[in-house]
């Protein structure tokens, strides 16, 4: 019997990067919000965090992809 090949498509990956980043990001905003008490301050670090922390998790799961230990 062949073997069945998995992957996800880059489509995937960014759909669950950004569904990931949202949680992170209101989770981080509402951290510095406690500490802080500043909103706008919550959201200027949240714009940042969002945008960096994206690209890099895209890069991540883009190399785990290539990766076939763990896989069945």
């Amino acid at each position: 019997m062949a073997e069945k090949r998995v992957h996800e498509t880059r489509a995937r990956s960014i759909v669950k990067g950004i569904s990931w980043r949202t949680v992170a990001t209101l989770t981080t905003m509402f951290l510095v919000l406690i500490f802080t008490g500043k909103i706008y301050l919550a959201a200027g670090i949240g714009a940042f965090e969002v945008v960096s922390k994206l690209l890099i998790y895209y890069v991540h799961e883009r190399a785990w992809n290539k990766i076939t230990w763990g896989r069945i």
